[in-house]
């Protein structure tokens, strides 16, 4: 009986347009943030911190930056990882050879460099669709890694090609512990989830959604198809170039080609569609499925004693299984689920 919407009365425009118009809503949000800021760095341990909410964090970013090209704009997309590697090592350049560039304004370049990358790749865009348009983000992927591995000025003439990343120093305070490293990654999360929900709700993202439902129609009503398509290829490349950078400089430690393969563009993808395409809280929850469901399995395997030939696989296996399912009986994933919910909540205990 607490969530009901009874009583709360819409007198303006701009309170009936809130992103959360119930008060429920709000009052939730605001504890999770609250428990986020402040009780999960005091009491969760450096292994929770590393291994578990800063992936998570960084991985939802950049599978809102997916779902904004797929799940917003209809365009598929398989290089994802490729444009969080063009934010990691456009961010080390930037930092290695302009000395004294904040890191935030570095991360920001980053991202724009990726979204330079995702507009020159997003052309075919114009032409192609579907599997086609897959296959040529596709290309991006290894054109990316290779171009990264052959040439010495992007990883400063290492010759591993793995470079330690410069140490995160903002306004004199260093982020060198998992909690100050978590909170960064927060805000940086908070802060570009909360653009892009309102991006979504403007203009540009209903010119988005009007071209993934038929891109033909919203060109005869005035949408011009190559700006849209373009601008969500940019911001979306931008969401997996700033992500890619928190990858590298708050999770990993080091910034390396091999860390930006296909196997991570596809988890990514996993993550959309467990998550629910075309939804923002979709794309924070298939990424905590992604990275706790490893964790899970370890333990379940751990519990039964199995071969360790059948735990290696079982994530793969439960994986695809997943994907099968989600995309069979709930093509929209957890969002929706979660959706369902929530409406069932506000009517009973009335079935009507």
């Amino acid at each position: 009986m607490l969530y009901r919407e009874a009583g709360q009365f819409k007198t303006s425009y701009q309170a009936d347009s809130q992103i959360f118009p119930i008060l429920q809503d709000r009052i939730a949000l605001f504890a999770l943030l609250a428990v986020a800021i402040v009780v999960v760095p005091l009491f969760a341990s450096p292994y929770t911190l590393s291994a578990i909410l800063i992936p998570f964090l960084i991985f939802s970013l950049a599978a809102l930056g997916l779902n904004i090209l797929t799940g917003y704009a209809g365009q598929l997309s398989l290089g994802t990882a490729a444009f969080m590697a063009v934010g990691a090592f456009a961010s080390y350049n930037f930092l290695a050879r302009l000395p004294g560039l904040p890191v935030l304004l570095a991360f920001v370049l980053g991202g724009l460099s990726a979204a330079m990358v995702g507009i020159a790749f997003g052309l075919p865009s114009l032409r192609i669709r579907g599997f086609y348009l897959a296959a040529s983000t596709l290309a991006t992927q290894f054109f990316v890694v290779w171009c990264l591995t052959k040439i010495p000025y992007l990883t400063n003439y290492s010759t591993s090609g793995v470079i330690t990343a410069q140490k995160i120093v903002i306004l004199g305070f260093q982020f060198d512990t998992p909690d100050r490293k978590y909170l960064l990654v927060l805000g940086v999360v908070a802060v570009m989830a909360l653009l892009a929900k309102n991006m979504i709700r403007s203009n540009v993202g209903r010119s988005w959604m009007a071209v993934r439902d038929m891109d033909v129609a919203a060109e005869v009503i005035g949408f011009r198809l190559m700006r849209t398509k373009l601008l969500a290829f940019a911001v979306s490349s931008f969401y997996c170039g700033v992500a890619g950078a928190l990858y590298a400089y708050a999770y990993l430690g080091t910034v390396e080609p091999e860390a930006y393969n296909l196997d991570l563009s596809f988890r990514i993808l996993f993550m959309v569609i467990i998550g629910g395409v075309g939804s923002v809280l979709g794309s924070f929850l298939g990424a905590a499925f992604i990275v706790l469901l490893p964790v899970f399995l370890n333990i379940f395997a751990h519990g039964l004693a199995l071969p360790t030939s059948v735990a290696s696989n079982l994530e793969l296996m439960v994986f695809g299984a997943l994907i099968v399912f989600f995309l069979i009986v709930e093509p929209h994933g957890l969002a929706r689920l979660w959706q369902i919910g929530k409406e069932k909540l506000r009517l009973w205990p009335f079935p009507h």
